[in-house]
């Protein structure tokens, strides 16, 4: 499905890849605003929830980018094998989570998509949640198939490439999508300031 974004967001397509890759880095819990949504929710050509896609999580479900709509989502792409970008990405989304006042934070989600398919199972990402310590009620982690991998990180301005050994070079970006899945800011590089995001969330979640 095309999307049209901002020239602004396809622009980041032809941001740095980072050096990973020259490195050796219940849904019972899940509140109601991340239920189904509605197979009569219309959404603007501009989100990303209008992608028909099926994605596996780490307890096995399969969803699609729809049933994240309802409150702002916090979103960056990644590989559970990184040992040097992708840490600090997460640390980067958990450093907005920390910042969010509590009662603000209860209505956020924070979304990783894995670009490693071949290694990163639901078992492979379910290990990851539990050591990086993400709780399920704000954190989704994905897995797709190769081209709905590739279809969402050229939505979303990302390149990647993997090595022989299984490594993958990627952009380092963290998108801000409103409730309805339209991308409102994108923080390019690690260890960004976050002040300007956590206003521009908080914004979006009193709407």
């Amino acid at each position: 499905m095309k999307l049209r974004l901002p020239a602004f967001f396809v622009a980041v397509a032809s941001a740095t890849l980072a050096g990973c890759a020259t490195y050796s880095t219940d849904r019972a819990d899940r509140p109601e605003c991340c239920a189904k949504a509605e197979a009569t929710t219309a959404f603007t050509d501009k989100s990303l929830y209008q992608l028909d896609s099926l994605w596996t999580t780490d307890d096995s479900e399969q969803i699609r980018l729809s049933e994240l709509s309802g409150r702002p989502q916090v979103v960056a792409m990644f590989f559970a094998n990184c040992q040097f970008a992708c840490p600090i990405i997460v640390n980067d989304m958990k450093r907005i989570e920390a910042a969010l006042p509590a009662n603000v934070r209860a209505h956020v989600g924070f979304t990783l998509v894995s670009f490693d398919g071949k290694r990163d199972t639901p078992a492979a990402l379910a290990d990851y949640r539990r050591a990086r310590n993400l709780p399920a009620e704000r954190w989704t982690l994905l897995r797709g198939r190769p081209d709905d991998v590739l279809e969402l990180a050229a939505l979303l301005g990302i390149k990647y490439k993997e090595d022989a050994r299984g490594q993958f070079a990627h952009s380092n970006v963290i998108t801000i999508l409103n409730s309805q899945g339209e991308i409102v800011q994108q923080r390019i590089g690690l260890n960004q300031e976050i002040h300007e995001t956590i206003r521009l969330i908080q914004q979006l979640a009193a709407k």
